[in-house]
C-alpha cells in the first residue's frame, strides 16, 4: 500500500520539475540547481525534522537532490534563500509558527489526502 508521504513526495517532485523545467522526468535541485531525473530528487523539508504539522504542507517542502537533502542536511541557507525569493518572510515565519505544534492525522484524513493529491498529480501529468 502506498503511503501518503510517498504520493506527497511524488507531487512535490513532479510539481517542482515541471515548474522547472516543463518536464515532469527532469528538474532542478532548489538549493543547488543542478538538473536531475525525477527518480533522483527527494522531497526535502525547509524546517527539517518532518514534524507533523508541517510534514504535508507544500510551502516548506520541495524537489532537492541527495547531496543537498541528506549530506548537506538540507543546504539550509540556499534553502533560506529560495524560500526568501520564492515566498517572502511571512510565509517562512508562518511555517515556523506551526513547525512546534501537534496535529493528528485520523486514517480519514489520510485517506482523504491521498486521493486529493492523486487528483493534483493526473491534472499536472495532462497539463491542465
Amino acid at each position: 500500500m502506498t503511503t501518503t508521504w510517498e504520493i506527497f513526495s511524488k507531487y512535490i517532485r513532479t510539481r517542482d520539475c515541471l515548474k522547472t523545467t516543463g518536464d515532469p522526468e527532469w528538474g532542478h535541485c532548489v538549493t543547488c540547481n543542478k538538473l536531475y531525473h525525477f527518480k533522483q530528487l527527494q522531497a526535502g523539508h525547509f524546517i527539517p525534522g518532518r514534524h507533523n504539522s508541517i510534514k504535508f504542507d507544500e510551502r516548506g517542502c520541495h524537489a532537492q537532490c541527495y547531496v543537498c537533502n541528506y549530506r548537506k542536511k538540507g543546504n539550509t541557507v540556499k534553502y533560506f534563500r529560495f524560500m526568501q525569493k520564492e515566498y517572502g518572510d511571512v510565509v517562512i515565519e508562518e511555517l515556523e509558527r506551526l513547525d512546534p505544534q501537534t496535529r493528528t492525522f485520523t486514517k480519514r484524513d489520510l485517506i482523504e489526502m491521498q486521493e486529493e493529491l492523486k487528483e493534483k498529480i493526473k491534472k499536472m501529468e495532462s497539463g491542465q
